[in-house]
């Protein structure tokens, strides 16, 4: 920044920006955009050189590409139309829309071209550069008005409000005190195929729902390359990484060497974890934002990156400690409005895949309701948590299953028949106004790929049943 666009702070030559944003990611440049485009003053911060590689599934959903910036160009590598459902390889069906679902993209290129368009918006980068720590008092901090944003080479970037976007394990989160309640490994291969093989995969993915509790994998074609990754939770590294080996092995892809490897942590905020500290917010990864039960992150990336970016620029403007903090409760209220919501029913979700993947995997595939559902979703017609709060059926299912506990919680329950018509969720829903669709469930779960009997054995193939 030049020096006449600098302000003087008690006599010293620093520049003081209006809002320093760290880390370049979705979150990071969404912010700085949203800031820049104002006009304000406006330095983006990443310690890595762009374009760089970040363990991803690369989809972009509905809300996702509503979120980009007005003009933005998505680079995308494949546009979804089918979906093909399977548990641990077993029971798989695919269904499919005439409307994209959602698209594909490479996060290098991705993330580059959001920077770039944050960048034209005004914000200014600087690549290769770490950050140590934040300080909002003593001796590098001139006045309360200003952050000291300090370099691993000691250099102090001033700031009037600095937004964290430095991911799950990022000093900005620390610095704020996030707190997670969930945290999972996800594994991922980029696998190099042949155009044969890229042919098969083109216009459609793959979701698996994995043999531990919660846990799940995927295909996403992109062109020449297919991503392949698992995700489940932390603390089960050696089984998760067995099982994206065999979900490797089971898919004729393990002749094929990977490109890349790679591995990362999600986190998820606990529900009073705080997203600002005094002049300091956080957003996306850093501040713990993301889908709990699909773990999806970049849109819950984009879309707190742009909170955060339009709230610091009023945070930037606040004179005063308590207009300060006025502000950035208003951008904590802003989230949990929208992505807080969308997380808690998230979670409730979560817990019913960990306890009965088998409902939902009966539900999305045999019953067209629910298909449509996860087709609104993924194209942005409505969100997960609209669905609940709207749809009278699926509030009172998803009520009954929350209540439904199963004798033994640990062990993730395979049964297509015992998840769908037994117990109490099975004989609520018959009680109810919405009993015929219920018993439409229960037929369909039973009718999934021919498994009439309506059980699935982990360890040996669904029965045949009559035609």
């Amino acid at each position: 920044m030049s020096s006449e666009n600098a302000d003087a702070v008690n006599g010293r030559d620093e520049p003081v920006w209006d809002v320093v944003v760290v880390g370049a990611g979705p979150a990071g440049a969404s912010a700085a955009y949203a800031a820049a485009v104002t006009g304000r003053r406006v330095l983006l911060l990443e310690k890595a050189e762009l374009p760089r590689y970040k363990t991803c599934g690369g989809g972009i959903i509905g809300p996702s590409r509503d979120a980009l910036p007005p003009g933005f160009e998505l680079p995308l590598k494949d546009r979804v139309h089918a979906v093909t459902f399977s548990m641990n390889g077993r029971l798989a069906r695919t269904r499919r829309s005439r409307r994209m679902l959602f698209g594909l993209i490479n996060r290098p290129e991705f993330d580059a071209a959001l920077v770039q368009h944050a960048e034209k918006a005004g914000a200014v980068l600087r690549t290769g550069v770490t950050v140590s720590r934040v300080e909002q008092h003593g001796p590098a901090v001139p006045d309360r008005r200003t952050v000291a944003v300090v370099l691993a080479d000691g250099e102090t970037v001033l700031a009037r409000a600095v937004v964290g976007a430095d991911g799950s394990a990022g000093r900005i989160g620390a610095h704020v005190g996030v707190k997670t309640d969930q945290v999972d490994l996800g594994l991922e291969a980029e696998i190099p195929v042949p155009a044969t093989v890229a042919e098969d995969w083109a216009g459609r993915v793959l979701i698996d729902w994995g043999p531990m509790p919660g846990s799940y994998g995927w295909v996403f074609p992109k062109g020449d390359v297919l991503t392949v990754g698992v995700i489940s939770a932390r603390g089960e590294g050696a089984a998760t990484k067995r099982y994206l080996e065999d979900f490797i092995a089971r898919l004729g892809l393990a002749g094929f060497e990977p490109a890349v490897s790679s591995g990362h942590l999600t986190r998820c905020r606990s529900d009073d974890s705080p997203l600002s500290r005094g002049r300091v917010l956080v957003c996306g990864d850093a501040a713990g934002l993301l889908e709990p039960w699909t773990r999806e992150g970049i849109s819950f990336a984009l879309r707190s990156g742009r909170l955060a970016g339009e709230w610091a620029v009023r945070v930037a403007e606040a004179n005063d400690a308590v207009d300060a903090r006025r502000q950035a409760l208003n951008y904590a209220f802003a989230v949990k409005a929208g992505l807080g919501v969308e997380m808690g029913v998230g979670r409730r979700m979560l817990s019913v895949f960990e306890r009965r993947p088998g409902i939902l995997h009966a539900a999305i595939t045999g019953f067209r309701p629910a298909w449509k559902a996860f087709s609104d979703i993924t194209r942005g017609a409505t969100t997960l948590a609209g669905i609940v709060r709207s749809h009278g059926l699926a509030r009172r299912a998803l009520e009954a299953m929350d209540r439904t506990r199963p004798a033994a919680p640990a062990a993730q329950d395979q049964s297509v028949e015992g998840s769908v018509g037994s117990g109490r969720l099975g004989r609520r829903e018959r009680r109810g106004r919405d009993g015929r669709r219920a018993r439409h469930v229960l037929i369909t779960a039973r009718a999934v790929n021919g498994v009439w009997s309506g059980r699935v054995h982990p360890d040996r193939p669904p029965t045949a049943g009559p035609p």
